[in-house]
């Protein structure tokens, strides 16, 4: 590619504001030179032409399915042919993209139409996108705000077995892009604003631009009881030598048998900003780079549980190494302003929110 062009996916379940933040985004970034290119959402324009994804006939639904996947795949491609010879920066932006079709169906039933269409799970959500942000369903903390008004081809209803379905089908949708380099819950907040705005601070920072110092809330905590339905992963983290005031760091990210590895550079601009970069990188080149492990520092192993509670999002880690049992709940894009709803199986021991002994950079120092 002649020039970097940055894809970004909006997802999210029924409900989430996906429409909204479009419009937003489009205003934003292109008020600041950027050419912004949307491609809309493929099963609507589908369902609109009269296609019905709750069909009975098996072989009409895998059809509509394979065909959806394919128009999906062309039109991205074509759009970002076409970013090719913008002469500004671009970023192409997806209402959904090829991995949210994977959660209306069964594994093998995707396997096979991957495998049709000769590309593969691995293709269409670790290579395909530079971010997968999703926006969490009104229908799960929000649910005063939960309608299917705003559009006619939505199949869940807004009752409390509507609700349910929703929630569930938020799930399933982050279950489909977990294992993505750069994939994003968006909460649910008080103030929808403060939602569409950490989708443009999201962007903002896959493009490489200067970020305010905030931090997010942090806690040691207890379980007292049974997490709900989350996402399990084992984390191992190195730092590298690097230049002074700059963090440096592989992560090997591990679930289910499948791994992702992403290699972070984070350069402070002053007291108040910061430009981090992300990149996915080989299993080859992690352990190339692991050569270069800063020997002032131990590597950090821990398990992490991610979970949305009540439109929340939170990620629950437990560490083993060099620390072992320090449990630590962080919540992510929590507004300053608004409260923490903490849920019922989490005892709070300490609030380290900005207590910079608990950085993982320094728990990670020899001591």
């Amino acid at each position: 590619m002649s020039k970097d062009i940055k894809k970004i996916v909006l997802t999210g379940g029924p409900c989430a504001g996906k429409t909204t933040a479009l419009v937003k985004v489009i205003e934003h970034f292109s008020s600041i030179g950027y050419k912004v290119f949307t491609i809309p959402e493929v099963p609507t324009l589908f369902s609109q032409a009269g296609m019905n994804y709750l069909t009975d006939n098996k072989e009409l639904f895998y059809q509509g399915e394979k065909a959806t996947l394919e128009v999906q795949i062309a039109l991205e491609d074509k759009f970002m042919r076409m970013a090719e010879e913008c002469t500004q920066p671009t970023i192409v932006v997806c209402d959904r993209g090829a991995m949210d079709i994977s959660a209306y169906m069964a594994p093998e039933l995707w396997e096979k139409m991957t495998k049709e269409l000769g590309t593969s799970t691995m293709e269409l959500r670790d290579k395909r996108y530079d971010a997968v942000l999703h926006l969490v369903s009104a229908a799960d903390g929000a649910e005063e705000f939960y309608t299917t008004a705003t559009n006619a081809q939505r199949y869940e209803k807004s009752d409390e077995e509507g609700l349910r379905q929703a929630r569930l089908l938020d799930k399933k949708v982050i279950n489909a892009w977990t294992g993505h380099s750069h994939l994003r819950v968006i909460n649910n907040h008080e103030d929808f604003e403060k939602k569409l705005n950490r989708v443009l601070k999201e962007i903002s920072f896959v493009l490489g631009l200067p970020q305010p110092i905030e931090e997010e809330r942090k806690y040691i905590v207890e379980l007292t009881g049974e997490l709900p339905e989350c996402i399990v992963s084992e984390i191992t983290q190195t730092y590298l030598v690097a230049e002074p005031g700059c963090e440096v760091r592989l992560r090997r990210r591990g679930w289910e048998g499948k791994f992702v590895n992403v290699h972070t550079a984070k350069t402070p601009l002053s007291d108040t900003e910061y430009v981090q970069t992300e990149r996915q990188i080989s299993n080859n080149l992690y352990t190339s780079l692991l050569q270069q492990a800063d020997p002032y520092r131990h590597t950090i192993q821990k398990t992490r549980k991610s979970f949305i509670w009540k439109g929340q999002y939170f990620e629950l880690d437990l560490f083993s190494k060099p620390v072992d049992g320090l449990m630590i709940l962080e919540t992510k894009g929590v507004a300053s302003d608004e409260s923490v709803k903490f849920p019922p199986f989490i005892r709070v021991i300490e609030d380290i929110t900005g207590n910079k002994k608990y950085y993982n950079y320094n728990i990670a120092l020899r001591k």
